[in-house]
């Protein structure tokens, strides 16, 4: 019996044995089997990305290549970026393939709102308040880039940011952090979805990491100075969201922190990253940003910049080569230890399995894929419909909008109507401007007669030709007016002094108006802008950012009343320029504002107030927003309650209604903003309808990080509030006790 006993003992641990091995390796044993055949020249190469000089996005850092599939072959580089013909992406597969251990490329590139279809510049889309529409668009993005060979996008960009000076406000999700959080995990997602090895994901890559989007007075590259407590609360919460969302790769920020760049910052890359987040994913340099430790003073020299980032955690060096020229040597001498090269490798070379590289290097070159995916049907419906979504409804006088049905000619004035390269918008990438629809093509195509005059001078704004403006408008049945800045004076190095729109485009403006016509005027732009002459006299304005390759039917959905408008504002619209930075979560300071005294928190020369507050959008219909009502009035510790909200559509028209819930900490033990945006809704009501909609009161909702970065919920009274902007609420009060 002991024999029968120990020979079925000696079976079911053969049994377990094998089925353990039959498991499949996962990509961090599979890389880590990998990384011991390496040589230290391997290991370094898979921290090199390079960059394919026929599309620079950066300064560039000269060699002597005598030729880039070469360098491939010999293993030097772990990634290429601005490759984008699927040929070429081939040929350095292929070479990648004959390197001594066919370690496969990464191919990446900044596919920031499209990669041939172009979506809504990212804050447009913000503007939508509808994370299922944003996370469709990164998704269709993503399925665009995948089928035209690439692996990565260095997006999203989730820097928070309260001064429209900066031009990369373009690429992110506006001035909040609750909302910028909620975004990021939106873009990750729909970017990755729940398989980097399917078809129709890529990678995505977190940026700027960190504090990018607060560059002093608005201009990019500069030095950021805040508090720490001022960075976990207003700037971190956005990044840590990415990061628990999953997204694959992180990028430096080319700003200092704490006085430390960002590439070589040990407290973001190694204590904030990696210990306190356990985050498992890459970093890679931004472009150019290890070389350039150099002149920000931190580092001596290129070998001392090449320390520093590696010592700090930074994987992946984009295009400064620092790594490329010093690296070896650093590790040979002992300055930089060979467990961080080895870390370092270990994380990029699981993403390589993570996409299925090593499985199919050649998976994203499938050009029968490409053709019929890039600009399908499908995904132009899907662009016109984010487009449409993103547009914001400022100013409605007399229902001027929709235009009736009875138009039938329109003079459409302003060079912006007809411009298929504006209309793509600033950091569009790969997009195909022949197949972008102006606004005049739109309206034509409808079968609207179209009387078309520039009125001023897109480049410098001043009037021109203003007659043949006023002709067209007093011979046609309404006017459409497109004024703003142009695609190119917003993005990356586009950091602007003056925001308000060119006196010529207001006075245009005024002259139209004052024909007696239907006036709708259509600001257009990457930023908030000011245009108070517009506001004071235009009966209906729509502001439309850049709305990429269906941006004309988009605005036509609008205009006539086919899409009821629903968009909100995700940065707050200053009145002057005065008043930067400006953002509705400000403090109450010890003397709070107040116009009738003289010794408070004001100007002298303008208001403190902004031309349209954060979360601020009309809508062809109206609603009304009830105070909310709390389940539980007095919470314990640890205890958590909802909100009842209840909104009701008081118009004729159905329409979608963002319904805002905000938060304020009476009292703390460090100072807390007037209010805080800590849930929304969208919804959609008939007229007459009525929804009451639950939002979470918890520990997120009630707590803020101490300045040592700790999350607390301290007790004390709070100020609940819901409405449909920042500045339009009604509340109620929670009371949290102590213990």
């Amino acid at each position: 019996m002991k024999a029968i006993h120990l020979f079925s003992t000696c079976l079911s641990l053969l049994a377990g044995m094998i089925s353990v091995s039959a498991q499949p390796l996962t990509p961090r044993q599979r890389a880590d089997r990998l990384l011991e055949k390496m040589t230290l020249e391997e290991k370094i190469g898979q921290m090199n990305q390079i960059s394919d000089k026929s599309k620079l996005t950066g300064p560039v850092t000269e060699r002597g290549f005598s030729s880039l599939a070469e360098l491939v072959e010999k293993g030097m580089a772990g990634s290429l970026l601005n490759v984008t013909d699927p040929k070429a992406i081939r040929a350095y597969q292929e070479a990648a393939l004959r390197s001594r251990l066919g370690i496969p490329l990464i191919f990446g590139l900044d596919v920031i709102h499209g990669m041939r279809t172009i979506a809504p510049i990212p804050l447009g889309e913000a503007a939508s308040f509808d994370l299922e529409a944003i996370e469709r668009s990164a998704r269709w993005a993503a399925t665009e880039t995948a089928a035209s060979g690439i692996h990565w996008t260095f997006a999203p960009m989730v820097d928070v940011c309260v001064d429209a000076r900066w031009g990369r406000v373009m690429e992110g999700a506006g001035e909040d952090p609750y909302y910028g959080s909620a975004v990021a995990r939106a873009r990750v997602k729909g970017f990755q979805g729940d398989d980097l090895s399917a078809a129709n994901t890529i990678m995505a890559c977190c940026k700027h990491f960190a504090a990018y989007g607060a560059a002093v007075s608005g201009k990019d590259y500069n030095s950021v100075d805040m508090s720490r407590g001022h960075f976990y609360n207003y700037y971190m919460p956005p990044y840590k969201a990415a990061a628990e969302a999953g997204v694959a790769t992180f990028m430096n920020a080319f700003n200092d922190f704490d006085g430390v760049p960002c590439t070589g910052n040990a407290f973001l890359l190694q204590e904030l990253l990696r210990e306190r987040w356990q985050y498992p994913g890459f970093v890679v340099s931004d472009w150019n940003s290890v070389g350039e430790m150099v002149p920000h003073g931190y580092a001596a020299d290129r070998r001392e910049a090449a320390a520093a980032a590696a010592d700090a955690g930074c994987d992946m060096e984009m295009c400064s080569l620092c790594y490329f020229d010093h690296l070896k040597e650093l590790v040979e001498s002992g300055r930089v230890p060979e467990k961080k090269i080895d870390d370092a490798v270990r994380r990029i070379l699981t993403a390589k399995f993570a996409l299925g590289l090593f499985d199919d290097p050649m998976r994203y070159c499938d050009t029968l894929r490409m053709r019929r995916t890039v600009l399908s049907d499908e995904i132009r419906a899907a662009a016109r419909d984010m487009a449409k979504r993103s547009v914001v409804l400022l100013k409605n006088d007399r229902r001027v909008l929709p235009l009736p049905a009875d138009i039938r000619s329109i003079a459409l004035v302003g060079p912006l109507c007809d411009s298929q390269t504006d209309m793509k918008g600033g950091w569009a990438g790969e997009g195909v401007v022949d197949s972008i629809v102006t606004l005049r093509r739109a309206l034509t195509d409808r079968g609207y007669t179209v009387h078309f005059a520039e009125g001023y001078d897109p480049a410098t704004g001043r009037e021109r030709d203003t007659g043949a403006a006023i002709r067209a408008a007093r011979s046609s049945d309404a006017v459409i007016v497109a004024v703003g800045e142009r695609a190119s004076d917003s993005g990356e190095a586009k950091s602007r002094g003056e925001l308000n729109l060119p006196a010529g485009q207001q006075e245009l403006v005024k002259k139209l108006v004052d024909t007696g016509k239907p006036v709708v005027v259509l600001v257009m732009g990457g930023r908030p802008l000011i245009f108070n002459g517009i506001r004071e006299c235009a009966p209906a304005i729509l502001f439309t950012w850049w709305l990429g390759t269906e941006a004309g039917n988009a605005m036509c959905d609008v205009i006539f009343g086919e899409y009821n408008p629903s968009g909100k504002l995700p940065m707050t619209f200053p009145a002057h320029m005065g008043q930067l930075p400006i953002y509705y979560y400000h403090k109450s300071t010890g003397r709070p504002a107040d116009p009738a005294k003289s010794h408070t928190t004001r100007f002298i020369d303008i208001e403190n107030d902004p031309a349209y507050p954060f979360g601020y959008g009309l809508s062809y219909t109206t609603f009304s927003v009830s105070a909310p009502r709390l389940e539980k009035a007095v919470l314990a510790p640890g205890e958590e309650t909802r909100a009842l909200v209840t909104v009701t559509n008081t118009g004729e028209r159905a329409g979608e209604e963002v319904v805002q819930l905000y938060v304020r900490d009476r009292f703390a033990s460090v100072t807390r903003p007037v209010k805080e945006l800590r849930g929304f809704r969208k919804v959609m009501l008939a007229p007459g309808e009525s929804r009451t909609l639950e939002f979470p009161v918890t520990k997120e909702q009630l707590g803020f990080y101490t300045n040592d970065g700790k999350f607390v919920v301290e007790p004390g009274d709070f100020d609940i509030m819901a409405g449909n902007s920042s500045d339009n609420l009604l509340r109620t009060t929670l009371t949290v006790t102590q213990q």
